[in-house]
């Protein structure tokens, strides 16, 4: 499909029914979304976009990337399918794209909202502990930015190995065959565009943004989350007045691939409903 400033971009679709957009991390793909497209399909139209410098696509247009132009290429994709309304799912990336269209666009294109292991600000400061490590302020950031720029593949790593998860460090030390194939598979992230996206994600802050979310939304987030507290977690389910908040034990930054048949199942339970009542603990 093309966006209205003329920049192609990919979409997978797969199924039929009520749609469902699927929205992947930060330089990851499409492809990430693999364990549940089977299940998913069976019931829904699946659509899963490949955020834009993503994915392996050149952009053709372009490379002045943030995360109001993927928010804007949303409601493209939904106009180009003629969606009127979504129920819409962002995992880490995607949850903050999902946040921005929001802020930007309202709730109107969405029926449900499913947000996974993501924190509204990622940068800390004396007031606000609930970004990344719960201890990620302007400095550390602009360290990231300088090793992304030196090294980029091996400084996405560290930041997932080097976080909350201990596992995940004690892995990228011993540099486990799971480990070697995100490397490889980073060698294929365009560094100058992953760069400039991750900068305005870091620059976002989504606080007051939660409070307009008048859609009924699932909340599902890892308890040994290499990047966020459980604290972070009832920030943002306090803050949503028809949220459900669902804690996946031992799981990391992807809770819903540890546990897809559950998240599944929490997902068609979310886009059965038109209200919420109570929080899954």
């Amino acid at each position: 499909m093309t966006a209205d400033d003329g920049e192609q971009l990919h979409v997978h679709v797969s199924g039929s029914g009520q749609p469902v957009l699927l929205l992947h991390g930060w330089t990851v793909s499409h492809a990430a979304w693999a364990p549940l497209v089977a299940t998913l399909s069976k019931r829904f139209q699946v659509l899963r976009p490949d955020a834009r410098g993503h994915g392996g696509h050149a952009l053709q247009v372009s490379r002045a990337l943030d995360v109001q132009r993927l928010a804007r290429d949303v409601i493209n994709l939904l106009d180009h399918f003629e969606i009127e309304r979504v129920a819409a799912v962002g995992h880490s990336m995607g949850a903050l794209t999902l946040w921005q269209c929001v802020q930007d666009f309202g709730t109107a294109r969405f029926s449900h909202l499913a947000f996974i292991d993501q924190s509204p600000k990622l940068l800390t400061d004396d007031n606000w502990r609930g970004g990344i490590y719960g201890d990620f302020d302007c400095a550390r950031a602009q360290r990231l930015v300088d090793d992304l720029r030196a090294d980029f593949v091996e400084a996405v790593l560290r930041l997932i190995a080097f976080g909350l998860n201990d596992k995940a460090r004690a892995t990228y030390l011993r540099n486990s065959s799971g480990w070697r194939a995100a490397r490889e598979a980073l060698r294929d992230v365009e560094p100058k565009s992953a760069i400039a996206i991750w900068k305005s994600l870091v620059a976002a802050d989504y606080r007051l943004v939660l409070p307009t979310i008048d859609v009924p939304t699932l909340l599902a987030y890892g308890t040994a989350s290499n990047f966020y507290t459980q604290a972070t977690a009832r920030f943002v389910a306090a803050n949503i007045a028809q949220a459900r908040l669902s804690f996946y034990e031992g799981a990391d930054h992807g809770p819903h691939l540890l546990q897809p048949e559950r998240f599944v199942s929490e997902l068609v339970a979310l886009t059965n409903s038109s209200t919420v009542t109570g929080r899954l603990v």
